[in-house]
């Protein structure tokens, strides 16, 4: 390339201004310009900040289509939004023009749009000519040579899942090149609206009370003012009380999708409930009878079709239940010296394990045929982990261990100084919350293995109480507890965001709704199952209330 006075001399070839960019050069200075700047920059801006600021703004400005407030800005501050070669690199870009030395991604354009067009000889030419030669994304290569087969310009954009020739793809591809040029030379496209976005990213991981879910858009959300949710806006209140079962109550569960709570009692009945997402209310959908025992722990299939019922310590059967039916599937004895009290479903919904303090741990289908079992293992809690092979339990030794059903071997994962009463898993796998005996409640990271946050503030004895992750992104986590109240942390605090009272006996499970993050169920020694959600101004009320919710008072 040939250079007067050290500097590149632009020939109007795109691959010229390619290269001078990444090598750096600067550009003419005959017009006074240097690094995207003219000579006469403003005395008021002295900062490199401030220049900073203003190219942001200007870009802003002109993605708005304010072209002359844009040239004005320019004009007065003295600062170019782009280093003038990199603007005219856009412009050819935009304009469509190529050259045999363009880059892959500006050939994989050209020959698109030669495809598009019907020029099937000239996009072979740029497929074999061009395109092949750079060696490039040899994979890559191979998928655009099977877009020859595309008869219609709408079946390839089907097929490559590209915009088609224009504004569109031509500003998409020049984001991407975008890429490779330093900032300082070419702004990176809506620089000053990612910049808002982590802002509000930054303020939403700070607030306490965040539970509502969050996108890149900033439509919603005013620049004007910090991010801030309050308290009323979480769930606190009491929106109901469910009477429907006549003794204490050990356990509730929403279901995967968000649409059912079943609730198990002393009373030895399974209650489904139907979720109401507008005023987060819940009405009696059936009652599951028949079962010999207190039900103390409810686990549904992960399509939500099936309903396994689990008994106390003394209990020896099982239940599977068609929830939609209300019938029956299988009512599951293996033998009577079992205890059968927890279970934990794999992701195909046709299997699952179970098992008890009595050393029976079981792999069954949905007919309750057992299809593995291993020996002496006395369960305390099980889990399946995403994988689909290991199962998690915890024993009788205050240990969770892993357990593989497809090749046989078990492994430690997380040792305790106390008793496990019960544990459960977020959304990912690899975080895990124990309710452990006499210490609360223990959030681990089952990768690494390693305790990382000991929540206060719970009473926890040696009664079986199950806590639950929830909200938006699960960040939250929620236990109840001896004293009668319901505990919500959030995942990075120790201490306690919000307490829930209103229960008059111990609060044996909570269970946040995994679809509507503003409703949270649980259950209680009372014989109640309360549903809590914002306060009133922040919730849809129904004109006529069947029931309506003591007092209750969040601290």
């Amino acid at each position: 390339m040939q250079t007067t006075n050290g500097c590149p001399r632009h020939n109007g070839d795109a691959l010229s201004t390619v290269d001078d960019l990444q090598n750096g050069a600067c550009p003419s200075t005959a017009n006074g310009q240097i690094n995207g700047e003219t000579d006469e920059v403003s005395p008021k801006i002295r900062s490199q900040v401030d220049k900073d600021i203003i190219r942001l703004i200007g870009q802003h400005l002109r993605s708005l289509g304010l072209n002359r407030t844009t040239e004005q800005l320019i004009q007065e501050s003295g600062c170019r939004l782009d280093h003038p070669a990199a603007a005219k690199f856009q412009t050819h870009v935009m304009n469509g023009e190529w050259f045999k030395e363009m880059k892959f991604l500006l050939l994989e354009q050209k020959y698109l749009e030669h495809l598009e067009n019907g020029h099937v000889l000239e996009a072979l030419q740029c497929l074999r000519g061009e395109l092949t030669p750079l060696k490039h994304n040899i994979s890559r290569v191979h998928e655009l040579s099977s877009y020859m087969m595309c008869s219609t310009g709408e079946e390839l954009r089907g097929m490559s899942h590209w915009d088609g020739k224009g504004v569109l793809s031509r500003q998409k591809l020049m984001e991407k090149l975008q890429v490779y040029l330093p900032a300082t030379v070419m702004l990176p496209p809506r620089r000053l609206q990612t910049l808002f976005s982590q802002a509000l990213e930054l303020q939403r991981d700070h607030c306490l009370y965040h539970n509502t879910k969050s996108t890149n858009s900033l439509e919603n959300e005013s620049l004007l003012i910090d991010h801030m949710c309050t308290k009323e806006q979480f769930p606190c209140d009491t929106v109901q009380v469910l009477n429907d079962h006549c003794d204490e109550v050990w356990f509730c569960r929403f279901s995967n999708n968000g649409q059912k709570l079943a609730t198990g009692s002393k009373d030895s009945t399974v209650i489904i409930w139907d979720v109401d997402p507008v005023t987060l209310e819940l009405s009696h959908r059936k009652t599951l009878e028949g079962h010999s025992y207190g039900l103390s722990y409810l686990s549904w299939s992960p399509d939500d079709n099936y309903l396994v019922a689990c008994g106390r310590d003394d209990c020896s059967d099982l239940w599977v239940w068609n929830v939609e039916t209300g019938n029956l599937r299988v009512k599951m004895n293996n033998s009577p010296e079992d205890s059968l009290t927890s279970c934990a479903w794999h992701k195909d919904s046709k299997k699952f394990v179970t098992g008890g303090t009595r050393g029976q741990f079981y792999q069954c289908d949905l007919d309750g045929n057992v299809l593995d079992s291993w020996e002496g293992v006395r369960v305390q809690c099980l889990q399946y982990r995403n994988d689909g092979k290991t199962v998690l339990a915890a024993d009788t030794h205050y240990r969770i261990r892993g357990y593989n059903f497809e090749d046989l071997t078990d492994f430690n994962i997380i040792q305790e100084d106390h008793e496990i009463m019960s544990f459960t898993c977020d959304d990912t796998g690899r975080l895990a919350i124990l309710n452990v005996a006499t210490q609360g409640v223990h959030l681990w990271d089952l990768e690494d293995k390693v305790l990382i946050r000991k929540f206060q503030g719970i009473t926890q004895g040696y009664y079986l109480i199950h806590s639950c992750f929830g909200g938006t992104s699960q960040v939250f986590v929620a236990s109840g507890s001896e004293d009668s109240r319901v505990y919500i942390w959030h995942m990075k605090r120790e201490m306690p965001i919000a307490v829930l009272t209103g229960h008059t006996r111990t609060v044996n499970c909570v269970s946040w709704n995994p679809t509507y993050p503003s409703m949270l169920a649980s259950a209680s020694d009372d014989g109640t199952v309360r549903i809590w959600g914002p306060s009133e101004q922040y919730r849809v009320k129904r004109k006529h209330r069947s029931q309506s919710p003591s007092s209750n008072t969040a601290v």
